[in-house]
């Protein structure tokens, strides 16, 4: 369901040394928050960063801000596909966060969940924690396969405008834009009136819908909404270009496979 598989948005990749080991690149923590992690073991997070199911992540975290290691991680390098990345994820897809006791927890809207646990980012109503659980849902199976998938391919040249699949990808992103606006006209947020984990998932993609060339002018709502979840606390945007590794036959990846 997560970014990285074929059809999908790609957001998976490990980083391996010689001994088959990941290897830590980055640490993150907000000001005064910091973790030494020679001495206290903290939140590692692998991620893509072009990858926008990796981005949520980063984003929660931001507004949390909790400290965390980040590992960054090339997935057009065939370092998804190796033995080490298996025992880490199975499905070799990322994000995955490796958790202060060391558990590794795959896919990105189940780590939304873990994070957000006791915050306000995550609803105590049961009926409004389930609305949220349907908007993770449908962000994985309708916006990241029409929008991410729609706006990858044509970045990094694997589809053109006119090619049947963007066309109809075009069309179903259309669909989701118009679900999300007429939601958004009535509530400010999509799930019981205040910021949550739903609103960080569905926003992942849908900023950069316009990098796929879809026309945001029609969608008032969805603007004004995209302006509410700039302005929340701690907000920050770091989704970087895809490599040039990312165009076909130029990298290894499963989609190269």
């Amino acid at each position: 369901m997560n970014g990285g598989r074929p059809g999908c948005d790609p957001g998976m990749a490990v980083l391996c040394s010689s001994r088959d080991r990941l290897v830590l690149v980055e640490s993150h923590s907000r000001a005064g928050k910091g973790v030494n992690a020679a001495m206290t073991r903290s939140l590692r997070l692998y991620d893509y960063a072009a990858s926008c199911n990796c981005y949520k992540v980063r984003l929660l975290l931001a507004h949390l801000g909790m400290a965390y290691e980040r590992v960054p991680v090339d997935i057009f390098d065939g370092q998804t596909l190796t033995d080490g990345y298996a025992r880490i994820n199975p499905t070799r897809t990322t994000p995955v966060l490796e958790t202060e006791d060391g558990r590794y927890l795959p896919e990105s809207n189940a780590i939304l969940l873990y994070l957000a646990s006791g915050t306000p980012y995550l609803p105590e109503d049961v009926f409004e924690l389930a609305q949220a659980v349907r908007w993770l849902i449908y962000e994985q199976t309708d916006i990241v396969p029409m929008i991410g998938g729609l706006r990858f391919r044509l970045l990094v040249g694997r589809l053109s405008p006119s090619d049947p699949d963007a066309i109809r990808r075009r069309h179903g992103a259309a669909e989701v834009l118009s679900l999300l606006d007429h939601h958004l006209v009535e509530h400010e947020f999509f799930v019981g009136g205040g910021y949550t984990i739903a609103d960080i998932a569905v926003y992942g993609y849908t900023h950069l819908a316009h990098e796929a060339g879809l026309d945001m002018q029609p969608y008032a709502g969805v603007r004004a909404w995209l302006r509410r979840v700039e302005a929340q606390p701690g907000y920050i945007e770091d989704v970087e270009p895809y490599g040039a590794n990312a165009a076909p036959g130029a990298g290894r990846s499963l989609y190269d496979t």
